[in-house]
């Protein structure tokens, strides 16, 4: 079993969109956080099972979708590192510049 590690951005970042969804739904935002971490807690079990990100042919990266979320991480034999969060309609790309 996998030892599930989440970095800093990719907590900073779900606390963010967690936030802007609770200034109209709380009980929603609440509910993305669960679905969130149910999601990812199966990855200890389970962790080549999120899909290669269509833009990422070629990485080691992995990514779940949890709408309006795509939380990607990397694996190896004994760790899943959840590396960050975004919001769906974002890009890759413009995202990743942006916080490197």
């Amino acid at each position: 079993m996998a030892e599930i590690i989440w970095t800093e951005p990719a907590l900073q970042e779900l606390d963010a969109i967690a936030e802007y969804i609770a200034l109209d739904n709380p009980a929603a935002a609440s509910n993305l956080v669960k679905a969130i971490f149910d999601k990812i807690e199966r990855l200890a079990s389970f962790p080549k099972s999120g899909r290669i990100p269509p833009e990422l042919p070629d990485s080691v990266y992995r990514e779940i979708v949890v709408p309006p979320c795509r939380i990607f991480y990397r694996e190896d034999e004994q760790r899943v590192f959840v590396l960050f969060v975004m919001r769906e309609e974002r890009q890759l790309r413009a995202f990743m510049l942006e916080h490197s």
